[in-house]
């Protein structure tokens, strides 16, 4: 496990920031990336045509080491919302057929499918809440023959429900049925590998084939990648990269690199999922700032980010227990994600009654929602304790 990383935030020392789940804070080194990066327009004459290309592919090689697939899979996108958009404009489904959501999925991950369904003639088939908070049991009864697409996320982002990616991958696969993934609530404090044979050679190694191998998956920046607003990745599968992007932008382009022929118009989009990047991609401060922060993410490593954040909340979830709170047990929810319920309810004022104690939670329905980071200590988490007890006694 690590220790406290909390030297590399710019974090008071009597603030207890229990809240990545919301938005993650950032590193000193990312706001020195990002202002470095914005600075540099300060003399565009400086900005030569390559540095439109650099930045973009050191996002993409980055990216790809976090969720394990190749460069040319990953597109640059602003947002969670716009990666699923993608998605759901290129999967197929037709009337009749159903797209598989989870109950009180987040938004981002809902509107676009509701209104693919009502386009198409499909329907929302919606995977009740599981009393026993097995999200992947629930799912996997729920992927019948008629389910075109899943759109699903790793974690739900209210519950902390974890999903079995790699079970529900291989049932849809076995089904014939599509698989898409918001990991903007898990990636950078889960383990997840695409792990998809990237050649013909490659397909015949047996270990590349146990991923989960979805045919997108999106994550913002803001939250357990560390990173900034308005950027995040989009995995596309290679069957895939050759399907309509959202908007038609001149970088995407297979000509874009020589700037004296971008009047040339081609047909031509640059390789592999390039195609489906957002216009401006080569943002000079948000790029930088979100390579910095995936590289401490990696240098860090995933998994023992998710040892030494699920040791803090296990610590907040034992004592909690204690006051008549319930939460997932350990297995069905994420490590970084802790869920507390109460048979009397959660009063709707309790973050603000405890911000002004300097401790940050979130209230999400009827769940109190701690998700501590590697900045965190175990004082944090007593204080958050000491808190609730005098809160709810």
């Amino acid at each position: 496990m690590l220790s406290s990383q909390r030297h590399l935030f710019d974090i008071p020392g009597d603030v207890a920031y229990l809240n990545c789940a919301y938005m993650s804070p950032l590193m000193k080194s990312v706001i020195e990336a990002g202002t470095a990066g914005l600075a540099r327009k300060a003399h565009p004459w400086e900005l030569t045509p390559d540095k439109f290309f650099t930045g973009s592919d050191e996002f993409r090689a980055t990216a790809a080491q976090l969720i394990d697939c190749s460069a040319d899979d990953i597109a640059i996108v602003p947002s969670a919302s716009y990666g699923i958009a993608t998605a759901a404009q290129n999967l197929p489904v037709k009337k009749g057929q159903s797209i598989l959501v989870l109950a009180e999925q987040f938004p981002s991950n809902y509107y676009s499918w509701q209104r693919r369904a009502e386009a198409t003639g499909a329907s929302l088939k919606i995977v009740p809440w599981p009393e026993d908070n097995d999200w992947t049991t629930a799912v996997l009864n729920s992927l019948t023959a008629d389910v075109a697409i899943a759109a699903l996320p790793h974690v739900h982002w209210i519950s902390g429900g974890v999903l079995d990616l790699v079970r529900i991958g291989e049932a849809c696969r076995k089904l014939g049925t599509a698989l898409a993934l918001d990991l903007t609530q898990s990636l950078g404090a889960l383990p997840f590998s695409i792990a998809t044979a990237s050649s013909e050679n490659d397909s015949l190694n047996t270990n590349l084939l146990n991923g989960v191998q979805p045919d997108f998956a999106v994550a913002a920046s803001y939250k357990w990648l560390l990173g900034p607003y308005s950027v995040g990745l989009l995995y596309v599968a290679p069957k895939w990269q050759r399907a309509l992007p959202l908007e038609e932008n001149w970088i995407q382009r297979a000509n874009a690199r020589d700037f004296s022929s971008l009047i040339l118009y081609t047909e031509s989009y640059d390789q592999g999922a390039r195609r489906f990047d957002m216009g401006e991609r080569s943002n000079f401060a948000l790029l930088p700032a979100a390579v910095r922060a995936m590289k401490q993410l990696l240098e860090w490593d995933v998994t023992q980010i998710s040892e030494t954040v699920g040791a803090l909340n296990r610590r907040i979830a034992e004592a909690a227990t204690e006051m008549g709170f319930q939460a997932p047990a350990e297995g069905r929810r994420a490590p970084h994600y802790l869920a507390l319920r109460r048979k009397t309810g959660i009063p709707k004022e309790l973050p603000e009654l405890l911000a002004k104690e300097k401790v940050f939670v979130s209230v999400r329905a009827t769940s109190i929602r701690i998700s501590p980071h590697v900045y965190n200590t175990v004082e944090d988490c007593d204080r958050l304790i000491a808190c609730l007890r005098r809160i709810t006694s």
